[in-house]
């Protein structure tokens, strides 16, 4: 399906609005549902191979959508395990998808060692753009954010449009704290990256993501003696 094809701003800004209404107090379950239902063909998901909760709702309420994986070319080898195990234990739609640039002509261009220099930068390059991009054709966006994980996304609601990318984006885990998470992990025998019982409990890439201690802020090892606290895909 074409851009020109996709519903017109103020459809899907209406569609928004009805859906925060229409949906407070629904599940999870429940939610990716109307997601599919509604935008049948249209909706697509991402995951970042952390706790891989969202996809095994999704294969088990919906899995005629597809995952997208953002496959940076800078993830912990743990990262990308979990995605094979995840792939082998679900009949999920699996799309794993790279930048335009491999890191190698990356370095060539911008020189080695983007990600220390100019992180921001970086994750345009090997995260938003190529996320962007997967975006194209679809109308809405299931994404596995949480309040409990990032407390700076406390305004969220569960469907928003987003302007800049013109699609409408649907959280189904927004407001589960993390023993809601982990409830659903321990009951579902869910695939979880390692790492996120090594002291890793938000994981991005490699070199801009470090150990947390105990009580910490889960976001501090992102990025960690910078200025910087997103990589671009939920702003």
């Amino acid at each position: 399906m074409s851009i020109a094809q996709r519903s017109d701003a103020r459809v899907l800004q209406a569609v928004a609005r009805y859906a925060t209404a229409g949906l407070q107090g629904a599940d999870a379950a429940e939610i990716i549902r109307w997601a599919a239902d509604s935008f049948a063909g249209r909706v697509v998901a991402t995951q970042a191979m952390a706790n891989t909760t969202i996809s095994h709702l999704i294969a088990s309420v919906a899995p005629e959508i597809p995952v997208v994986f953002l496959d940076t070319g800078y993830h912990f080898s743990e990262t990308l395990q979990t995605r094979d195990d995840l792939v082998a234990r679900t009949n999920i739609n699996l799309l794993s998808i790279t930048p335009t640039m491999s890191v190698k002509e990356q370095d060539d261009i911008y020189g080695e060692d983007l990600w220390d220099r100019d992180p921001d930068l970086c994750c345009k390059l090997r995260k938003v753009v190529p996320m962007e991009e997967s975006l194209v054709g679809y109308e809405a966006w299931i994404t596995g954010l949480r309040v409990a994980a990032a407390p700076h996304r406390d305004d969220v609601p569960v469907v928003e449009y987003d302007e800049k990318r013109g699609v409408l984006k649907i959280s189904p885990l927004l407001n589960w704290s993390d023993e809601d998470l982990l409830r659903y992990t321990m009951e579902n025998d869910v695939p979880v990256n390692p790492l996120m019982y090594q002291g890793y409990p938000s994981i991005g890439c490699a070199p801009c993501t470090a150990r947390v201690d105990a009580g910490a802020d889960p976001r501090s090892g992102r990025w960690a003696g910078k200025d910087k606290n997103e990589c671009g895909l939920h702003t």
